[in-house]
Parts: C-alpha cells; structure tokens; sequence
C-alpha cells in the first residue's frame, strides 16, 4: 500500500512498494532510497529537474539498493534530496522542503533531506542516503534519529550520482540504535563482530567552538560514554586550524564537483536554486595553485586524524553547532550556520572515516546530535557503541 506521504520526503516519480523476501534480518522492514541512487525502472532526478529530463530511466541499480531487498526489507520509494546533493539545508528551490517531524517550522537539513524526514516522522523504518560533507550526519542532529557516514569505499557508490567522489560516502538513517546496527550488518563490505573500544577522545576545540548552550545540553551524554568506555583523553585535534580545514574542504569539493558535474552543467544550463547555484558558479574558476595547496593540507590533516584514531579509540564531537535554523533563514545566516557546521563535519570526510550521530539532547525543544568518530573500517564498533549508549 502506498504511503501517505504528510512531509513531502518522498519524490513523485520514485513511489513503488518491491519486497522480493519475507525473510532474512531486515524482514518487516520497510525502507526509503534517497533520489541520488539509481534504481532499476525508476527516474532518477538528483534534485533537480533538468537531471531528470536530460538522463534516462536507469537499467541497472546501486548495490545497496540489492543487498537491502536481500535482506528482506521492503523499498517504498525514493526521497528528496537538494540538487546534485549540494547543499546542507535541505530547501529545494524546485521540489520543495521536507517536513522536519521533530522541530516543526525548521530546516530537516541536506542533503539526505527526505530521507531524514520520512525516518524521523516514522514514514518507514529507516532510509538510506549519502553524505558528502554532512548530508547524513547533520540531518540526522536536525531531526532527533541516528545517522552514519561509512568508512570511505566500504559500501559501493555504483549507480550514485558523484558530487565529490574523494569525500562521497553512503549511509543511513534510523529511530534506533540497533536497528542501525542491523543494517550495517547488511550493507558493510567484509561485516564482522565489533571490538571493544577502550579510549574517548574528548574533541576540546571543536567543543569549544560551539555555544555554551549546545555543550552543557550534550554534556550528559558525553558523560555516559566516557563512564561505559572508562579511559578518555581531552585533545585539540585541529590545533587551531579549523577555518583552514573547513576551507580544504571548500576547495577540494569545489574542484572534484566540478569535474564530476561541469560537463553536463555547460551543456544543460540547470536553474540551481540559491546556494547550490552559486557553488556551481564558483567550482567552475577554481584557481589551480589553491587546489595544489589544499590537496598538500589535506594530506597534512589526514597524517593528523590517522594518528589520533587508532583501532581501539573514538572520538566524541558535536554533530552540529547547534539546533535546525528556521525555515526561511535570511541566506547570509544560513551560510555562516554552514560554515560553523562544516568545520565540525569535515574531519571524518578528510580522512574517509566512519562517524555516527546519535539523537543525545534537546535545546529548545529542539534535537542535538552528539558524533563518535571511528578509525578507518571500524563502522562496526562505533555502530555498537551506540548500541551501548542506547540502553
């Protein structure tokens, strides 16, 4: 039966209902696809309406779309998402906002922005999108469920359209913690039994950027990991150079996005709605020495990350600097949340690392995501972790 869709998370041209099994783990479950995956039979839109007219109905479909169906879930159809998944608000000029459930009147956040809608609102079960530079992690804070982004190139992007391939990773969204374990189980390339972490890395500086607010509402929960882990550790990870790194991530998207995208932007001319069309416009003179410098940085920043996240540690950060902005936020606030929110999202994408968000507070009556970030390939402990956290 289809879905009465009350929030707008769900695309017009991608409603089905497939269940080819009624058993297995993710049986009983039904699922949503973010409108970034091609699915076999079904239009594919990325956001954008001229995506949708210039591109055929795919033949063939992602991966995970095959191994969820596998597994028994129940695919219900596919879900809004910003253009070509630019953008962290989730405002899409063409096809409207997603209703955020748990703030009512605010952004549900981008890109993954039906796909957080329909889970939060308890339209399916759980829903998959990707995240590039928070498109999981911050709608996920924005509407009170969980959400991970994997370990780069532990789950296929095949059948995905690209925005940045070095950062684009899949993920997903769900009102439980071991429902999330579940579908990692599932969907985790080389799946294994979790190993205990023994070590809390405490994110100091990135706490520190955030309000007094937002860190006396987490304080809680980061109390409870610290108490079931038993051994952290306090430390500045960016050293300062935060701004420097949210801008190494500016730089390399930018680039990586206009190759991915160029090609098809100069020939089609797409109507991008605010934001993402000035993005575009941007990447487009991206200047060569800025784009040397900043691969040079990153290497520095991942040389960084990778010393700090051995096997057995995580460490725990914001998701975001604070609650969903309203609907309708004047841009120039908007970009300055996003540029606050990027320097908490960037580092897991800098160095390919998993990070979960769990539901951990409320301010205002609004949801706070609380991140724990893994080492590389250890999507399976933090998933457990949070497990953990939950009971």
């Amino acid at each position: 039966m289809p879905i009465n869709d009350t929030l707008n998370a769900f695309v017009a041209h991608g409603r089905i209902d497939v269940r080819t099994t009624n058993e297995g783990p993710l049986a009983g479950l039904s699922f949503a696809v973010k409108d970034f995956y091609d699915i076999k039979g079904l239009p594919t839109a990325a956001g954008s309406p001229e995506w949708l007219a210039t591109h055929p109905v795919p033949t063939l479909s992602t991966p995970i779309y095959d191994r969820l169906l596998a597994a028994g879930g129940t695919f219900v159809g596919k879900t809004h998402t910003d253009e070509l998944a630019w953008s962290l608000n989730g405002e899409n000029a063409h096809y409207g906002t997603p209703t955020n459930p748990a703030a009512p009147g605010r952004i549900p956040g981008g890109s993954s922005s039906g796909s957080a809608s329909a889970t939060a609102g308890g339209l399916v079960d759980f829903a998959i999108g990707s995240d590039t530079g928070g498109s999981v992690r911050l709608p996920a804070s924005y509407c009170g469920v969980y959400g991970i982004r994997t370990t780069h190139g532990r789950i296929p992007l095949s059948a995905a359209v690209p925005l940045a391939p070095s950062y684009d990773t899949a993920g997903w969204f769900s009102r439980r913690a071991d429902m999330m374990q579940t579908i990692g189980d599932v969907l985790l390339d080389g799946a294994r039994a979790p190993r205990k972490i023994t070590k809390v890395l405490v994110a100091r500086d990135l706490f520190a950027a955030i309000d007094d607010g937002v860190t006396a509402a987490l304080r809680p929960s980061v109390d409870k990991l610290l108490a079931l882990v038993g051994t952290s550790e306090a430390v500045d990870v960016a050293n300062g150079d935060i701004a420097a790194w949210r801008n190494v991530f500016r730089v390399i998207q930018s680039e990586e996005a206009w190759a991915a995208q160029g090609e098809w932007i100069l020939a089609t001319k797409p109507k991008f709605g605010p934001g993402v069309k000035e993005r575009f416009a941007a990447a487009a003179l991206m200047d060569k020495a800025e784009i040397a410098a900043a691969k040079a940085l990153r290497e520095t920043i991942v040389a960084r990350l990778l010393s700090l996240m051995t096997p057995d540690t995580v460490m725990v950060l914001p998701t975001s600097p604070g609650i969903a902005p309203l609907l309708n936020t004047p841009a120039d606030q908007l970009d300055t949340f996003r540029f606050r929110a990027i320097e908490l999202l960037c580092l897991a994408g800098h160095a390919g690392l998993p990070q979960i968000s769990i539901p951990a507070a409320t301010l205002d009556g609004c949801p706070l995501g609380l991140s724990i970030i893994g080492a590389r390939n250890c999507d399976e402990d933090i998933l457990a972790l949070a497990v953990q956290l939950a009971k």
